[in-house]
């Protein structure tokens, strides 16, 4: 299928001559333009398909590894039977410390990942329903790459070039598309929004798809791809004010903008007023060095053997590739006509600020308030020098002089030769390797480009990212990434222990031996990240990037529920305040100890009220401790601990408990609920503040002479009236713009309007 589209492209040689320029070519609405436009947007989908099929290939659980098995999917699991269930989980607070949606990675109020929740419960494959998900948004995000060169007027053979070799650059590659998925789709919706942010402004479409994609990047629910559609926006409104001195379509874009931002906020304020409690919660500017990439790794972009030299997880010299970008991408600048880009310098002002922003983020600082780890940018100026540089080449790409440009070419090659070595000088024999297949498929790129023209240059291009992309990923097999939790839910669920009630597990991944990696190993027994959410089980470990700071340090509990050796003690040790165990106020049913951690407490009694319990078949990796009495966490609804005061549960949901109390002298009622910021009280009406034991746990104090009163107890995100606010306005503003945009255009379409620029076939 793709052979026989590439065929067709070359069959069909494009209308445009190397070296007429593009103002010069047909722009008719039904003529050759357009064909060609989607006749290669239909290759960049292809192309993206084939370059998935290359890296499967490789490894076909690439795209199901780390975050996205760990953290991702099985939020999408959970989401997906709530929403079935009728009801969307903002606030699960069985699950603690991980269980406050409003401020985890979930995309709460995003459409297409609802839809994907909805869907995800009935794919029993979970490697196949995230290689599925993950090329859908590949695809999103190189037609947007697409649509950005058309809008600035590149060819549409080296718009695809530019499309197609986005997401098999290192970083999204083995990253954004592998592991971190919310960064994949936010990233494709904000490119998206660069091009119909540039067509918006030139006044070929109107802002609801400016709005549309803006809202989309926001409310993935991670803070990236929101920064970066901000500083998107910026680039482009520069651009145009250097290209154009459009000032009033720089204010029409950023009045959309901020229509956007205001329907988005939803997404992050809850967030922003609960981070005083959370793990991210302090704005500090820091440069710890960890995953913060100079500037000469970040350029070194076009060798596949680069291994680039900075400090991540993995020490100094990574295994991954992760600054490269495409393998023409610095040889091409040889066969760049500078003479005649000088002469256009402005239409490019916003791809290169694009690409000097993120270089420069990209060495540095370290963290910028819950902005951590620059090399996640990686991304953003492979997008930038993409673009800028297949508008370049296919705008004035030249193979004139052939002969001295490939002279300057085989420097270009050289020089990135001694970057990569520099970096990587134990891998020499490789990068030499990678020196001549680069050299020698720009020799051939350049004959076809004399012999057959621009299209054949560019599919040969687009078919060498193929066997890159299975070479790279190859190469670095076994990944360092993988969790290699269970692909298949139904397996999982059979192998594993059917929990009743509520569980917590005391235990440490980093115990986990490479052999333990299995269902037939640990993931028989133990739960790591959000692996019970795949498990359909009521675990209180789970993962979470924005944790509750102060229950965290209650049981020393980490981002992958891990936990330290003295959270036995600690869970079964009495609060202060209430004289109850934690293991009490928490209303927890059962503790689910690792052996590898604790080899020997099985043999000892078990504490007051518990016992020991049997479970064949899973001796080898832990220890089960069991109420004697039954459940606890069904008994009096989220009541925990009730001081001085009768305390009878009447109703309870995810976010609001009812209570019957009494209380002659006045005493304090403990809930089973984590003191999350947005939490209010109500006694007849009548509201009481809030209080928390341990700075954790949510308590109410009830005063003296209270009768058979009603107490209610009920969370909302905080900032919600305020959400809704700025959302109505956000909606009102986008609908004012919409009729300007619609009165001008029929004022403009009742007199002669200049014909459309080529890019309009791509709306």
């Amino acid at each position: 299928m793709v052979d026989s589209a590439l065929s067709t492209a070359l069959a069909e040689p494009s209308p445009i001559a190397p070296d007429v320029p593009v103002e010069q070519q047909s722009r008719g609405r039904g003529g050759p333009w357009r064909g060609e436009t989607f006749r290669w947007a239909m290759v960049t989908v292809l192309g993206v398909v084939a370059g998935y099929a290359a890296v499967l290939l490789a490894n076909p659980r690439h795209f199901y590894t780390d975050d996205s098995e760990s953290q991702y999917t099985p939020l999408w699991i959970m989401f997906g039977r709530a929403l079935r269930s009728g009801h969307l989980p903002m606030l699960v607070p069985e699950q603690w410390m991980t269980g406050n949606y409003s401020q985890e990675e979930a995309g709460l109020f995003n459409p297409p990942q609802l839809l994907i929740d909805l869907i995800a419960p009935s794919v029993n494959n979970l490697a196949l329903l995230d290689t599925v998900v993950k090329l859908i948004f590949a695809i999103v995000a190189a037609l947007g790459v697409y649509r950005v060169c058309l809008v600035y007027r590149a060819r549409a053979p080296w718009a695809a070039v530019a499309g197609i070799a986005f997401p098999l650059t290192g970083w999204f590659l083995f990253f954004d598309e592998a592991s971190w998925v919310t960064s994949l789709t936010g990233t494709a919706w904000m490119i998206n929004a660069w091009a119909s942010a540039v067509r918006y402004a030139r006044g070929k479409s109107g802002p609801i798809p400016v709005f549309v994609f803006l809202y989309l990047a926001i409310s993935v629910e991670y803070v990236f791809p929101a920064v970066e559609s901000a500083l998107m926006l910026v680039a482009v409104a520069v651009g145009e004010l250097v290209y154009r001195r459009a000032w009033r379509s720089v204010a029409r874009l950023t009045a959309v903008a901020v229509c956007a931002g205001l329907a988005g906020l939803m997404t992050y304020l809850p967030s922003m007023l609960s981070a005083k409690v959370s793990w991210r919660g302090n704005s500090q500017i820091n440069n710890d060095m960890f995953l913060t990439v100079p500037w000469s790794e970040s350029l070194n972009a076009s060798l596949p053997s680069t291994l680039p030299a900075f400090t991540s997880w993995w020490g100094y010299i990574q295994p991954l590739p992760m600054t490269y970008i495409a393998w023409f991408l610095i040889p091409v600048l040889a066969f760049v006509d500078w003479r005649k880009a000088r002469a256009a310098w402005q239409e490019f002002t916003a791809a290169a600020l694009f690409a000097i922003m993120f270089l420069m983020w990209a060495a540095g600082p370290g963290t910028v308030g819950p902005l951590r780890w620059p090399a996640r940018v990686l991304p953003m100026v492979a997008l930038g020098l993409l673009i800028l540089v297949c508008v370049l080449v296919g705008r004035f790409g030249t193979t004139r002089d052939w002969r001295n440009r490939c002279v300057a070419a085989a420097v270009l090659i050289a020089a990135l030769w001694v970057r990569t070595f520099s970096a990587d000088p134990h891998d020499v024999v490789w990068h030499l390797l990678s020196v001549v297949v680069v050299a020698a498929l720009g020799a051939v790129a350049v004959w076809l480009g004399r012999t057959r023209g621009t299209a054949a240059a560019a599919v040969l291009t687009i078919v060498a990212m193929f066997p890159i992309a299975y070479g790279q990923v190859r190469s670095v097999q076994p990944t360092p990434m993988s969790w290699n939790l269970p692909a298949y839910r139904s397996d999982a669920k059979a192998a594993f222990p059917h929990f009743a009630g509520t569980t917590i597990q005391l235990g440490d991944r980093g115990l986990l031996q490479p052999n333990d990696k299995s269902i037939e190993g640990a993931y028989g027994s133990l739960v790591f990240g959000n692996y019970a959410r795949d498990l359909e089980l009521s675990y209180v470990n789970g993962y979470t990037p924005n944790g509750h700071y102060w229950f965290g340090d209650m049981l020393c509990m980490r981002w992958d529920a891990s936990v330290c050796p003295d959270a036995y003690r600690r869970l079964f040790a009495p609060e202060p305040s209430t004289g109850r165990t934690l293991v009490d106020l928490l209303k927890l049913d059962r503790v689910v100890l690792q052996k590898a951690m604790f080899p020997d407490v099985g043999e000892q009694p078990a504490p007051d009220g518990w016992k020991w319990a049997d479970y064949p078949g899973h001796e080898r990796y832990i220890w089960v401790l069991e109420r004697e009495d039954g459940l606890l966490s069904t008994v009096n609804g989220r009541v925990a601990d009730a001081h001085d005061v009768t305390a009878t549960s009447l109703s309870e949901s995810d976010t609001t408990s009812r209570v019957r109390v009494s209380s002659a002298e006045g005493g304090r009622v403990v809930f089973a609920r984590l003191g999350w910021p947005g939490y209010r009280a109500t006694l007849n009406g009548h509201a009481l503040p809030i209080t928390t034991v341990s700075k954790s746990i949510l308590a109410v104090n009830i005063p003296a002479g209270t009768s058979d009163a009603e107490l209610e107890v009920s969370w909302r995100p905080p900032g919600w009236k305020i959400c809704i606010g700025t959302a109505i306005a956000g909606l009102v503003g986008l609908g004012l713009l919409q009729w300007a945009h619609i009165r001008t255009r029929r004022r403009d379409d009742s007199a002669d309007s200049p014909e459309r620029e080529p890019a309009e076939a791509i709306s």
